[in-house]
């Protein structure tokens, strides 16, 4: 299976360093020296990480064979893939690869159906659910502990608590100066 694991970025410096957008939760594993990845577009790679650095926060690579900027400018924008066996599960307990979590049905606590998880959006604050309804529309459910209540991928299900207008339009608006309104009509 093949995951994206990282989008190159601009150049940084004139030896054929890149900056990249980490997409997963282990560089470490993924994009170390000597990890050969596949590209989006194919004909940008393959290409083989000769070294890696953090500077300022940012993870830096450079990829055999791009020795100056012009090369390292020409990669930016390129996805980074890397072959994944499907049976292979993350690390770290409640970790989970999208893939684990593409499909599953979505449901409430007391039962009611929500959807189907057609895609995850990584934000830089937070994961998002992309549920289908069924009726076609979607809504982003936070993959966050106070919402996602369990994931039971033997049941291929996520159970959700959601807060009153994520999943429907019930919100409750309560202010104090709806309160002071209505003590004044009272008076």
């Amino acid at each position: 299976m093949q995951l994206v694991v990282a989008r190159i970025g601009r150049a940084h410096g004139i030896k054929g360093e890149v900056t990249v957008e980490v997409r997963t939760d282990e560089p470490e594993l993924r994009l170390g020296p000597g990890v050969v990845l596949a590209t989006d577009p194919a004909s940008a790679g393959p290409l083989t990480i000769a070294s890696g650095r953090v500077h300022s926060g940012r993870l830096l690579l450079r990829f055999e064979g791009v020795h100056d900027r012009t090369g390292a400018e020409a990669l930016r924008n390129t996805l980074l893939i890397a072959d994944v066996d499907p049976e292979e599960l993350p690390e770290g307990e409640d970790e989970y690869y999208d893939h684990q979590l593409i499909d599953l049905d979505v449901v409430t606590k007391e039962g009611e159906e929500v959807g189907r998880i057609t895609e995850i959006s990584h934000l830089p604050t937070q994961d998002l659910f992309v549920v289908e309804r069924p009726d076609g529309s979607e809504v982003f459910v936070p993959f966050v502990e106070e919402i996602v209540a369990e994931i039971d991928l033997e049941e291929q299900r996520a159970v959700i608590t959601p807060p009153p207008g994520l999943i429907d339009d019930r919100a409750e608006v309560a202010s104090s100066r709806d309160a002071s309104e209505s003590g004044d009509a009272a008076r």
